[in-house]
C-alpha cells in the first residue's frame, strides 16, 4: 500500500531494499519523508544513510521531496549525519540505469539538517535512492554467469539467507611456495547493506578476474572473495546493523554465533583456511563513506605497495595519506573491533579497508557512477596483483 495518495500520486517503498520512515503531505505535490535508518543492539549509533523509495503518478508535475530525519550518532558520538549539502542522489526511470541530481535539483537546510529535492519527471515512475542500489537479485545475476568461480555456502545468515565464498584462481598453476609461492587474497563486499558501491565493484573485480584481461591475476593469485557480507540488510533496505541490532563490521573480537552469525561464518572460512595450511598475503574489505576516500591497515611495507598501486591504477583519491590502523573503534570496549583490526589482532593477517567517497570525485570530475564502481573494481584487483608480486 501506498504511504500517501493525493491527486494519483503515491510513494512507494514494497520491493528489494525500499526503505522510508513516515511520509507526511506538506502541499500538493509536497512530501515530508523521514528516512528510516537503524540503530544498534543498545538502541545507540543510529544512522540514516540509506532511502530508496519510488514515486508513482508525478509525470509532468513538479514534486518537492524533503528529506528529515537525518541525524543519529557514529561510534557513540551524537549529531552526526551522513547525508550533507554535499550528497547527490540518484534517481531512474526504470531502476536500471542511475542518473545524480543536478545541483540546481538540490537544497540544503543547515538549520534543520534536511536535504530538499526537487524535479519534475518526464515519465509516471521514477525511483529513487541515496547510492545507485545494488541488490540481491543484481548477485544473483552475476553468479549465475560467473562460470570459473568455485562457490561455497559456508553458513547462513539471521534470516536464513546463504553465504557465499567465491575461489577464483587458474587451477592448472598449483599453489604452494614451490610452484612459484602462488599469493592468496582476500576480498570482502558489502558489510553494510547501504554501501552498494562495495557491491558495484565487487561485480567489477569479479567480472575481470574470470575474463581474458585477468588470466595473469588468475595464474599468481587464489582470489577467495565474500561477494555479500549482508544480504539480509540489502533485502530490506537496512544501513548497517544485521537482524539483532549487530553492526557487521564491529564485533569481530567479540562473535556470538547466535546473535551475529553472518561474522561467526566468515571469520571461520578465513580461520579454517589457514588452520588447513592455507596462506593469506592480503585481506581487503571495501566500503564506502559520504566525503572520505582512503586506505587504512597494519603498518607493514605491503600496504604503502598497494596506496601507491590504487592511485596508479585506479580512481581512488585519497583524502589522507595512507593510515595506520587503531587497535579498536572504541578503546576499552569489548565488541568495537573492525574486521581487519580483529584479523590483525588475533592473526596477525595483514588486512586493509578501503573507502570510497559517494561525493564528488576530483580525480573523475564527477559523482561516482555505476559505471566508475565496476570499473574501480577491475583497477582494484590489478593494484593487489601489482601490490603482491
Amino acid at each position: 500500500m501506498p504511504f500517501l495518495l493525493l491527486f494519483a500520486i503515491s510513494i512507494q517503498v514494497n520491493f528489494e531494499g525500499g526503505s522510508l520512515g513516515k511520509v507526511d503531505q506538506a502541499g500538493p505535490a509536497h512530501y515530508r519523508c523521514a528516512v528510516k535508518g537503524e540503530a544498534d543492539q543498545d538502541g545507540r549509533n543510529r544512522q540514516a544513510n540509506w532511502y530508496f523509495f519510488r514515486v508513482d503518478g508525478g509525470q509532468g508535475k513538479l514534486v518537492v521531496i524533503e528529506l528529515t530525519g537525518l541525524v543519529g550518532e557514529y561510534n557513540y558520538k551524537p549529531g552526526t549525519h551522513a547525508v550533507t549539502r554535499h550528497t547527490r542522489p540518484v534517481y531512474s526511470y526504470d531502476n536500471r540505469s542511475w542518473r545524480h541530481f543536478r545541483d540546481d535539483q538540490v537544497s540544503w537546510n543547515d538549520a534543520r539538517k534536511e536535504l530538499r529535492l526537487e524535479l519534475t519527471p518526464d515519465r509516471d515512475r521514477i525511483w529513487i535512492a541515496h547510492v545507485p542500489p545494488y541488490t540481491n537479485a543484481h548477485l544473483k545475476k552475476l553468479l549465475d554467469e560467473a562460470r570459473g568461480a568455485k562457490r561455497e555456502i559456508i553458513g547462513r545468515t539471521a534470516d536464513g539467507r546463504p553465504m557465499e565464498l567465491l575461489t577464483i584462481t587458474d587451477g592448472g598453476v598449483p599453489a604452494g611456495e614451490k610452484a612459484g609461492e602462488k599469493k592468496v587474497a582476500w576480498l570482502m563486499f558489502r558489510q553494510h547493506s547501504w554501501e552498494t558501491g562495495s557491491s558495484w565493484a565487487g561485480e567489477g573485480a569479479i567480472r575481470h578476474l574470470l575474463s581474458e584481461k585477468g588470466a595473469e591475476l588468475r595464474k599468481r593469485v587464489v582470489w577467495k572473495i565474500f561477494p555479500m557480507a549482508d544480504p539480509d540488510g540489502v533485502a530490506r533496505g537496512g544501513v548497517r546493523f544485521n537482524k539483532h541490532g549487530y553492526d557487521l563490521n564491529r564485533n569481530w573480537d567479540l562473535v556470538k554465533e547466535d546473535r551475529m552469525p553472518e561474522i561467526a561464518s566468515q571469520k571461520k572460512a578465513v580461520l579454517d583456511w589457514m588452520r588447513g595450511g592455507g596462506r593469506v598475503d592480503l585481506f581487503l574489505t571495501l566500503h564506502n563513506t559520504e566525503s572520505g576516500e582512503y586506505l587504512e591497515g597494519p603498518p607493514v611495507e605491503l600496504g604503502r605497495r598497494f596506496f601507491e598501486a590504487l592511485k596508479e591504477r585506479t580512481t581512488f583519491h585519497p583524502s589522507s595519506p595512507l593510515r595506520v590502523a587503531a587497535e579498536s573503534t572504541t578503546a576499552g570496549q569489548a565488541g568495537r573491533m573492525i574486521v581487519t583490526q580483529g584479523l590483525w589482532a588475533e592473526r596477525r593477517i595483514p588486512a586493509f579497508l578501503i573507502e570510497q567517497r559517494v561525493e564528488y570525485n576530483e580525480k573523475l570530475g564527477r559523482h561516482p557512477t555505476v559505471e566508475d564502481r565496476i570499473d574501480f573494481g577491475a583497477g582494484l584487483v590489478e593494484a593487489i596483483g601489482a601490490a603482491l608480486r
